[in-house]
Order: structure tokens, then sequence, then C-alpha cells
């Protein structure tokens, strides 16, 4: 088993609503609803103690800098003053540059929100699925009406403030084409493209797993459209398969060997692992304790946070491509029955992948031998 890493990435559910109803979202439609019953907003007293617990994090671990993630829900729910204080008490109490950053689905974003984000520094990325009809299909307001005509204004709006433009995280639909979808971010000149794995696992499957390598085939041909660009953004997937493939440490959580330094704070300060985990059943992602009761240390040997650190199952084990795939995120890994211990319910697509990326790396390498 790994050795235990401090946390140096907090995420802060600062708000548990969300104003869109995307059918895709893995915190309201999968197993996990305890959504339900948390605190709509993180109040500032909760986001105190959270701060208190980080800055001691900080302080026993020596740690040079640590960042903080606004997410949700919609994190701008919490309105502009609440967000604005709640950045500064961060600032104010942890003894090591605090680097933040929020995920927005975009529709609150406006001058005004643009302003204070500016001034605090925030980091902030968008989630668009593509063109309107591609971003539309899932990302639905509640009242069934599209969201993508507010979310494009505010992309354009945020991309006027580059020192503040994280990007676009995009969830892949293989039935989009991939090519119109990824020409359809270029559009709003983003400094980074995540793409994201619709989340699921062998007890509740993404859809068309088991029909071939549908997403190995979506992935392999937006990364020979980008692969053959110049000056295009970087698309972190991509990025991280091609680092880990030339030796380099992981970095994005889902690739690699290296333990996870991520933990996640809920409204009403609960410690939790990886909200993904909401896709395998009720609680999964709880480890049993709060801000208000226990340290960061203490989590990090909570048992949910060490299952991470467990050694892959036999399958990865055995597989070559182990220290680049890692066995893949841990929440697609949950078979009921046997847990996590399972390759990922991407496994296949994630092979077929790789290894086309590191074929073209290969023979680019040879021909610059010659």
């Amino acid at each position: 088993m790994n050795e235990p890493r401090p946390f140096r990435q907090f995420i802060l559910k600062v708000h548990e609503r969300c104003d869109l109803a995307c059918d895709h979202c893995y915190v309201y439609t999968k197993a996990d609803q305890r959504w339900r019953t948390r605190d709509r907003a993180m109040s500032l007293a909760t986001a105190d103690q959270v701060a208190r617990r980080v800055a001691d994090h900080v302080r026993a671990h020596r740690l040079p800098a640590i960042e903080i993630v606004l997410h949700g829900g919609e994190p701008l729910l919490v309105g502009v003053p609440h967000l604005r204080a709640l950045v500064r008490l961060f600032r104010s109490l942890v003894p090591a540059p605090v680097q933040v950053s929020m995920q927005t689905n975009g529709t609150l974003l406006d001058a005004a929100a643009l302003s204070a984000l500016v001034e605090l520094g925030v980091r902030t990325g968008v989630s668009v699925d593509g063109d309107r009809a591609a971003h539309d299909r899932h990302r639905r307001r509640h009242d069934g009406s599209g969201s993508y005509d507010a979310v494009a204004a505010a992309v354009r709006l945020l991309a006027t403030e580059p020192s503040i433009y994280g990007g676009l995280l995009c969830t892949i639909d293989v039935d989009n084409d991939p090519v119109r979808t990824y020409e359809a971010l270029l559009q709003f000149s983003p400094p980074v493209v995540d793409f994201l794995l619709p989340n699921g696992n062998w007890s509740d499957p993404p859809p068309h797993i088991g029909l071939g390598t549908p997403y190995a085939s979506w992935l392999i041909t937006v990364f020979d459209r980008w692969y053959a660009g110049t000056g295009e953004p970087v698309v972190r997937m991509f990025a991280e398969i091609i680092n880990m493939l030339l030796g380099g440490s992981s970095a994005v959580e889902g690739f690699g060997t290296s333990p996870a330094a991520t933990v996640v704070v809920e409204t009403d300060g609960a410690i939790e692992v990886s909200d993904m985990l909401s896709s395998a059943f009720e609680g999964a992602a709880a480890t049993g304790l709060t801000v208000f009761d226990s340290s960061f240390d203490d989590a990090l040997e909570a048992p949910g946070i060490l299952a991470r650190r467990s050694p892959l199952c036999a399958t990865c084990q055995a597989c070559e491509l182990r220290e680049v795939c890692g066995g893949g995120a841990y929440a697609h890994r949950f078979r009921a029955g046997s847990g996590f211990a399972n390759p990922s319910v991407y496994c296949a697509d994630l092979q077929r992948l790789i290894s086309h990326i590191r074929s073209r790396l290969v023979a680019d390498v040879a021909r610059l031998s010659r």
C-alpha cells in the first residue's frame, strides 16, 4: 500500500443544490442521495472551522501551498458576498499561499460575479458539452429548457479575463460527433479542455459499455485531431497519458499510481472521499468524520481514504499499462459483491486509448531518430 501523503487539494462543497437538472450528473442522479439532507450552503462558521483544520494540516506537514476548489452543486448559488467572505477567510487563516479555483455550470456567471472572481484571483472552469445540441441534450434547466445560450455567453465573458480562465469541462456523450464537439469547444479559446468519462461502474454501467470500445473510438478521434493541431489547448487527459508514458508522475486522479492528495468537505463540514463514489452506493464516500471533531490527519487514516491506496486488483497488476492507467478512476471500479477490487468499467476503452497514444509517440520518436 502506498504511504499516505498530506492533502494538498481541498474540494469545498459550498452549495449543495444546483440550478440545472443535468441528467448525467453524478451528484443528483446516482445511488447516494444524502445531498437532500445536507445544509444547502456552507456557512461562514463551518468554513471558518474548515480553514482552521486546513491551517493545522499545512503547519503539520510544512506544505508550501494548497488549493481550495469551490464546488457544488453550483457554487455561484452562494452569492458573490458570501463567496468573497469565504475566500478571504481561507487566505487569512491558512499560513501558506492558497490557490482558489472553481468549477461552475456558468449560468450565474455575470459581470458582477466575474469582477469578484478577478479581484479574488479565483481560477474558473465552466462545464460545456459541445455545441448547442450536444450541450442541451443533457445540461437542461429544471423546467426542461436548454442552458447553452446562457453558458456560452458566460464563457465568452470569462474569456475576456485570461488570468482566471481555467478552461472547459466536457462530459463525453459518444452519440455526439467527436470532432464537432471538440471544435465547438475550441471556439471559446479555452486554455485547457477536460474530457470527463460519464460516471458509472460495473453495477451501474455508463451508456454503451459492453458494446465494443466506444469511448476509446471517440477519444482517439479527438486525440488525432488534437495531436495534429498546433497552438491548440491542453487536453488534460491526453497530456497526462503522454506524461505518464514518458515516465512522469501522475498529477490527475484516475491515471497513474500516485496516491490521491484530494479530500472533499461537504456543506455541513463532513469530510468525504470523492463524490464520484455516489454511483456506487449510499454513503460510499463517507469517512464518518467532520471538521468539528476530526483533523485532516485523522482523515488520512480513514478507511475510505486508505482504500484508495490499496494495491490494484490482480488483473490490473498483470497489465503492462498499469503504471499509466493506474486502474482508472477508483469510482469506476465498483461492482456489487466485490467492492472496488476490480479493473475500471472503462478498462477496455482505456487500454485501447493508451495503446493508440503510445503507438503515435513511438512512431514519432522513431521518425526523429532517423
